[in-house]
């Protein structure tokens, strides 16, 4: 069983060869996920001059292993995003990232990126009376920020599902769903139809600024630019010359049934909306276009983590959706997610002429694209002020080892404790 998105994604993969010459650019991007790729595709349509370089493929990394829904804001309701950053700063990141998911869409449709675009909504569903509450409140701090979001109770959230004990849901219409590693290729495609050199299978091994440009070594090349993006996010790899702040990291499982038939799939999600839910340890669950459920949640399938999660996502798919009880799973994947201490991502000004985003917390679909854009547009004209977050100089988080460990440890807690009570 393999990653689903590997194996439809509209998109081929790209064929770009590794850097194997000396390049000389205005912009450099090291990662080739959503955020680096938006901030290629974005520079390389005003005229500049870019290379971008991916360790491995692009989308290997979050990216092409991502949920794909495309939802405006982050993880953290607005208000508290305002609490967390101050209220000027903490407005003007909600107030972009409203807009984010159309940015998606809208980029999908004007480059004809074959990505599965759905925009029918998200569903962020209450796994119980508790969730709902919680709910309650999210819903009281968009409507206060002008968010076009409705509360749904129990019986409207089980006919829009088809899900069963479910106790309502907050439905954002803003909101949608990709196929994410296609989203990803698409856009480096994009970038590179329209000038950008695009390199896979270019891993940095060591970074240094002579004269005011950053040359950026790979085992066969180089590259040479005024300006540098690290858009490497959870799967950043160390390299001698700058050093990119650790986050925790949690890792995130996702589990796919083979196309359901007409009959066991017509009440399942009919509009087609991505869901995820309000648990401790959260659990996803979509379709995507061939009528496939899938069925994510947070954990780390490996290490001894494997059937006990694979398991937990059996007995919880039967629970959901008791007509495919038993129903078998034909693909698995996960990824990792860089999470900051307080859930808001992060813009990183190491030195002058150099920008490093991470830190999306589970929300890189919209606010990786928007931040790429963003952080393109201010590295080439030197102008920080359009930025949705202010960069700082330093930044540094304790324990993260401890941190990723405990969610690691939570995830199979509850899993365990779930299973035997069937999910």
């Amino acid at each position: 069983m393999g990653n689903l998105w590997e194996e439809t994604a509209g998109e081929p993969a790209l064929d770009a060869p590794p850097l194997q010459a000396e390049v000389e650019a205005d912009l450099a991007i090291i990662g080739g996920g959503f955020t680096g790729a938006a901030a290629a595709l974005w520079a390389a349509g005003q005229g500049a001059r870019v290379v971008l370089l991916e360790a491995a493929r692009i989308g290997h990394g979050g990216s092409g292993r991502n949920v794909g829904l495309v939802n405006a804001g982050l993880w953290l309701p607005p208000q508290d995003v305002m609490d967390t950053l101050g209220a000027e700063a903490g407005a003007r990141l909600n107030a972009a990232l409203a807009g984010a998911p159309e940015l998606v869409f809208g980029l999908a449709e004007r480059h004809g990126i074959a990505c599965e675009p759905v925009r029918a909504g998200t569903l962020h569903c209450a796994h119980a009376p508790a969730g709902l509450a919680e709910l309650r409140r999210r819903a009281g701090q968009l409507h206060a920020v002008g968010a076009p979001v409705r509360l749904i109770g129990a019986e409207d959230t089980a006919a829009r599902t088809g899900a069963s004990g479910l106790a309502g849901a907050l439905h954002d219409p803003r909101a949608g769903t990709v196929q994410p590693l296609a989203y990803a290729r698409g856009l480096a495609r994009a970038a590179r139809d329209r000038g950008a050199l695009i390199h896979e299978n270019a891993q940095v091994i060591s970074l240094n600024k002579q004269n005011g440009s950053w040359h950026v070594r790979t085992a066969a090349g180089k590259a040479v630019a005024p300006r540098l993006l690290v858009a490497t996010n959870a799967y950043h790899v160390p390299f001698p010359g700058m050093a990119v702040p650790r986050t925790a990291r949690l890792s995130y499982f996702q589990l796919a049934t083979a196309p359901l038939g007409a009959a066991e799939g017509a009440a399942l999600l009919p509009g087609g909306e991505g869901c995820w839910d309000t648990g401790l340890v959260m659990t996803s669950f979509r379709r995507d276009a061939s009528g496939r459920l899938i069925l994510g949640a947070m954990g780390l399938p490996e290490r001894g983590g494997r059937a006990l999660h694979h398991g937990w996502a059996r007995a919880k798919l039967a629970r959901l959706f008791p007509a495919l009880s038993g129903a078998a799973f034909d693909h698995a994947w996960s990824g990792w997610i860089a999470v900051t201490e307080d859930h808001v991502p992060r813009i990183l000004r190491p030195a002058r002429g150099a920008l490093a985003v991470f830190g999306y917390s589970g929300r890189g679909i919209a606010p990786g694209t928007l931040f790429g854009q963003a952080a393109a547009r201010a590295l080439l004209d030197g102008n920080e002020s359009a930025l949705p977050i202010t960069p700082v100089a330093r930044y540094g988080e304790s324990a993260t080892l401890t941190r990723s460990l405990y969610y690691e440890t939570g995830a199979r807690l509850v899993h365990a404790w779930q299973r035997l009570r069937g999910a």
